[in-house]
């Protein structure tokens, strides 16, 4: 699973005028009209001042922070998958402390890339999991990445949240209620006073322009960043927010509860026992009933389902699989199987039948190579952890094994779950509700009455953050905005896609330049193109290596034209 962290509290934007933010309060058009918010002006560049070494006596004086190296780094190398241009690499941390609760030592790692010849823009990458380590900062996107924020000049910072894995435990770093809150939202606050100022050392001015982006965690950093700190940041690039990531984490282990009690062994609490479940051959036959009764919804039988909403209608899961009359050998389903997957499906319910996440759609990408780690390991290598220790009150203890996270999450009720990362005490004083999540998600007139831009993009087939829940938030920021969000904000789904990347579907796309075209120079990304990656071992064999897919702003979905190229994205249009 990817989360992610939030932003500071320095406010140095010119406000706009009253007439601009009352025009802004009115919806935009179905066509995504930018004129009723504000356009920001775009970024200007600048060169690195003196040497990437030289930087490090300028830094000194920083509070609550320390660099430990300025490197450069030469033109060319590769980060995060992309080649970059020569930039300067430095290394630190803020605020060092030891816990009064647990011992242990903590401070907020961090990594900041400034490219010898910058846009003038900054960029703050969300990254995914638990955090807890500084992954390269690159800034990059889609499945697989053909550009990066660094490869366009951005300066690119990245955290470890607050805490190190290695040196606190992974999940038990939630037994310190302060690294809690730095995961879920305050590391990025102290952070980002701290890049402006080592970036207008660097380059002599603070950043123009600054972005937010990440996926998984990351994108739940992302949307907690927009809520939380709208007046900092001009663009937001988020994919597969997790937002309701504690609840996302009860439905993951909702779905291993209910996948053990149909395995083979229903007292082996381990992934490969929950894989018996639902094997390699059964999941393939749901994504093949799934596009047997959907793929032609839209105009074109080419192993995409762009109808989501009408293949749910469409398709159903007691009818359109066999049921097995004798065992089962990979070309039925029992009907114990039909019974558990639907649950699964539907969301996970209370004892009393409340909701307490969202539903998962059926799509094409249930039988790719990625699904069996979310489906079946998750529920007892991460979010055992996740709930146990970063999101319950109380916590497991710190020396609880992988065996007693297991039985805590596999043998514990959902309700008392619901109700533990709903608590607080006299020591955890915040809930993982309201420190994971976006105070008020559907509200954000900050950003948008500032003239800042969101983009979110989600896979249809992702097996642990719910398209679903993803649509809802966007549905609800529809409403809060007249019943039409697209002149600040836009919402694609990727038809096939797993989370963030992979599964059967053009999984590539570039929305962090249409990100900043639609700030900086008012330009609405209307024409968004998706690719396949030949690198993903998912893609059907009957595929050409160079499908393209348009990348369709929800409501609108791609349907073919009826004529043409049936693997161009020519060929179709968004409706």
């Amino acid at each position: 699973m990817n989360i992610r962290v939030p932003l500071a509290t320095p406010a140095r934007w010119i406000a706009p005028s009253l007439a601009v933010l009352a025009l802004a309060g009115c919806g935009g058009d179905d066509d995504g009209a930018t004129s009723a918010v504000p356009k920001l002006a775009a970024a200007q560049p600048a060169s690195l001042s003196g040497t990437c070494e030289a930087l490090a006596a300028k830094m000194a004086g920083l509070a609550n922070t320390t660099v430990s190296a300025t490197t450069t780094v030469a033109a060319n190398t590769v980060v995060g998958g992309v080649a970059a241009p020569e930039h300067c690499r430095i290394t630190g941390e803020m605020y060092r402390r030891t816990s009064a609760v647990d011992g242990k030592s903590y401070a907020i790692g961090f990594e900041l890339r400034l490219p010898k010849n910058w846009n003038g823009r900054y960029f703050y990458q969300g990254n995914g999991g638990i955090d807890g380590s500084v992954v390269e900062a690159a800034g990059t996107f889609g499945g697989g990445p053909t550009t990066s924020a660094l490869a366009q000049g951005f300066a690119v910072m990245s955290s470890d949240a607050g805490h190190n894995n290695a040196t606190v435990g992974g999940s038990a770093f939630g037994i310190d209620p302060q690294a809690r809150l730095d995961y879920g939202y305050q590391a990025e606050a102290k952070l980002l006073p701290t890049a402006k100022a080592m970036i207008r050392a660097a380059y002599g001015k603070e950043p123009d322009r600054s972005y937010y982006g990440g996926c998984s965690n990351g994108g739940r950093h992302t949307l907690v960043a927009a809520a939380r700190y709208g007046d900092q940041y001009d663009g937001f690039l988020a994919g597969a927010p997790g937002y309701n990531l504690p609840k996302a984490a009860i439905a993951s282990i909702y779905g291993g509860q209910r996948y053990l009690s149909i395995s083979d062994d229903p007292t082996a609490l381990t992934p490969a026992n929950l894989a018996t479940a639902w094997t390699p051959a059964e999941r393939a036959l749901v994504s093949a009933a799934v596009l047997a009764k959907c793929d032609a919804l839209d105009g074109a039988t080419d192993g995409l389902v762009q109808d989501t909403a009408a293949c749910q209608a469409a398709f159903n899961l007691q009818t359109d699989v066999p049921t097995c009359s004798g065992a089962r050998d990979g070309t039925c389903l029992s009907a114990a199987q039909k019974s558990v997957i639907a649950d699964i499906f539907a969301g996970p319910k209370t004892s009393g039948g409340a909701a307490v996440y969202a539903s998962f759609p059926f799509d094409s990408g249930h039988g790719a190579g990625g699904i069996p780690f979310w489906e079946f390991t998750a529920p007892v290598a991460l979010d055992s952890g996740a709930v146990g220790q970063i999101f319950k009150v109380p916590p497991l203890s710190g020396a609880s094994t992988g065996a007693d996270l297991a039985t805590f999450a596999l043998t514990t009720s959902i309700d008392t779950m619901v109700q533990q990362v709903n608590a607080t005490d006299a020591t955890y004083t915040e809930s993982a509700m309201s420190f994971m999540t976006p105070p008020n998600p559907t509200n954000l007139s900050t950003v948008k009455n500032r003239g800042g831009k969101i983009l979110v993009y989600h896979g249809v087939s992702d097996p642990i953050f719910s398209v679903n829940d993803t649509q809802a938030w966007y549905d609800g920021l529809r409403s809060a905005n007249g019943g039409d969000a697209s002149n600040f904000a836009r919402f694609y789904r990727v038809p096939g896609m797993g989370h963030c990347s992979g599964g059967p579907a053009t999984d590539q796309f570039d929305l962090l330049t249409k990100l900043v075209a639609w700030v900086e120079q008012g330009q609405a990304p209307e024409n968004v193109v998706a690719s396949a990656r030949s690198a993903n071992t998912d893609l059907p064999s009957g595929w050409s290596a160079t499908r393209s897919r348009p990348l369709c702003a929800y409501p609108k979905v791609a349907r073919y034209k009826g004529t043409g190229d049936i693997e161009s994205a020519d060929s179709f249009t968004c409706q």
